[in-house]
């Protein structure tokens, strides 16, 4: 049987919302506005200009954005940003910038700013296998760093920050690529934020990039020009041939959260429902399903867990293939199980998954 969308829990790229899908797929072929398809129009036209300008419009009214933000629609994923960040940043600093080290692509993050200049990790769940998250006492801060860094949502072991880090005197950077637009962050409490859009808001090939104009008042002044934030602010996002379908989808995405879910604060309660109903699941099926972060850190995107032995993991994931279920394997780095619940993936989705869950359960118990 052949997954269907609407059964797409795949850790990214993710599922889209199916009137989205039904526009981005028109659009292939005609653009109704122009009669183009959005494939074939130049990343010059006024067309792709009033794109660009609605989608940084959208992204402000959804997160109540100030104006001293710049609103940024780049390329190379979050992986390009783990080395902009501290080539924007760290130059020429001689204190650390501060990093929390959550999981994988948090590990991830850390080779590339030890590239560019002094940093320091403050806290590490690498022991515990990262199934925790740091209390607030477990944190210090230093006033003399350049930056904080962390990632508030990993996706690989399930765990996400359900509140601000860092001090207010020192600039917040935050890669929220796997939760971004799916609930309110207090975006005027960050410096820099950066998401890429294959989880929540888009397909692969958009990092969205919000930044304070103050951060690009001492940038480097040799950056190469891709790599400066002041050329794409100064070229509006179009500094050289940007993924104009890609961007257009993110569009699309933007108005469905705002026309047909009502805001960033209605998905984050249809977030919570549909993660407190997989958790609810886990944590009574008497250790059959083994969930894998602690119930304090949480993740409302990725619900990560394990069964008891890999034959069962296997035997699962065939039966959920079957049954139409994608992309429930868990990353490569730790596998098990792995469901990734983003704004696109239905509470009905969700209801059939767990319905699914709860037959294997009584399936193979004794």
């Amino acid at each position: 049987m052949t997954p269907k969308n609407s059964l797409n829990f795949s850790g990214g790229p993710g599922a889209l919302p199916e009137s989205v899908l039904r526009l981005a797929q028109e659009s292939i072929i005609e653009v109704p506005e122009i009669g183009l398809s959005v494939l074939g129009i130049s990343h010059r036209s006024d067309w792709f200009s009033a794109v660009i300008t609605e989608l940084e419009t959208n992204i402000r009214t959804l997160l109540g954005l100030p104006e001293n933000y710049h609103v940024l629609l780049l390329q190379g994923g979050a992986t390009q940003q783990f080395s902009m960040v501290p080539m924007t940043l760290l130059h020429r600093k001689t204190s650390p910038a501060e990093y929390i080290h959550s999981g994988y692509w948090s590990g991830k993050v850390l080779p590339e700013a030890r590239r560019e200049g002094p940093i320091r990790v403050i806290w590490s769940g690498e022991a515990n296998g990262f199934r925790r998250l740091p209390e607030d006492d477990e944190l210090l801060f230093s006033p003399d760093a350049p930056y904080i860094h962390y990632i508030s949502n990993e996706t690989v072991e399930g765990v996400q920050f359900d509140r601000v880090l860092g001090r207010d005197d020192v600039p917040r950077v935050c890669d929220m690529s796997s939760d971004f637009l799916s609930k309110p962050c207090e975006a005027e409490r960050f410096s820099l934020i950066y998401a890429h859009a294959q989880k929540n808001i888009g397909p692969a090939g958009v990092t969205v990039v919000l930044i304070r104009d103050e951060l690009l008042n001492d940038v480097p002044a040799d950056l190469p020009g891709f790599l400066d934030y002041r050329s794409h602010s100064h070229a509006h996002s179009n500094f050289n041939t940007p993924p104009v379908f890609a961007i257009y989808v993110v569009l699309l995405v933007t108005r469905w959260l705002i026309n047909e879910i009502g805001g960033v604060e209605k998905m984050a309660q249809i977030n919570r429902n549909k993660a407190e109903l997989l958790y609810r699941l886990l944590d009574s099926s008497n250790g059959f399903y083994r969930g894998r972060a602690e119930s304090q850190d949480r993740s409302m995107m990725n619900v990560a867990f394990n069964l008891a032995t890999p034959e069962l993991e296997n035997k699962f994931l065939t039966r959920a293939a079957d049954a139409g279920f994608s992309g429930l394997s868990g990353h490569r780095a730790i596998g098990g199980i792995r469901a990734s619940i983003y704004n696109a993936v239905t509470l009905s989705a969700v209801e059939e998954l767990a319905g699914f869950m709860d037959n294997f359960q009584r399936l193979h118990t004794k």
